[in-house]
């Protein structure tokens, strides 16, 4: 059985590229374009692990939604993976502080996110 895996990106050509990289695992893929929706779709699939953008348009930027997964004693094992094209020492604590499991800088190469998604996806139950 695939780990259940969601994007949450309002960029076009990250969210293909994502799901392009990940269609060489075993996955089931699931996306959004905003935070709020992200949500929404996190309590619906409750996905393994979660690739999060941190600036979207909408009421909830990406560490709005990772605090609130992380809280949520439903949702708190989701793995979180923020994304970013900041990766400044205050992003990194941001996220630190929002909850999130790991962080990946934008531009990423396919070959890191998947390695990435996959070393933390190894460890858990399906």
């Amino acid at each position: 059985m695939a780990h259940r895996i969601l994007i949450v990106e309002d960029q076009a050509d990250i969210c293909k590229l994502i799901r392009m990289t990940l269609a060489f695992g075993d996955f089931e893929i699931h996306e959004a374009n905003d935070g709020e929706t992200g949500l929404n779709m996190a309590r619906a699939v409750k996905p393994h692990l979660m690739l999060l953008d941190v600036m979207m348009p909408g009421l909830l930027d990406g560490y709005q939604v990772c605090e609130r997964i992380k809280q949520d004693p439903a949702l708190r094992e989701i793995q979180v993976v923020m994304l970013t094209a900041r990766g400044q020492a205050t992003d990194l604590a941001s996220g630190e502080a929002a909850g999130a499991d790991a962080y990946l800088v934008k531009p990423f190469s396919p070959i890191e996110l998947l390695d990435r998604v996959e070393g933390m996806v190894a460890g858990l139950t399906v």
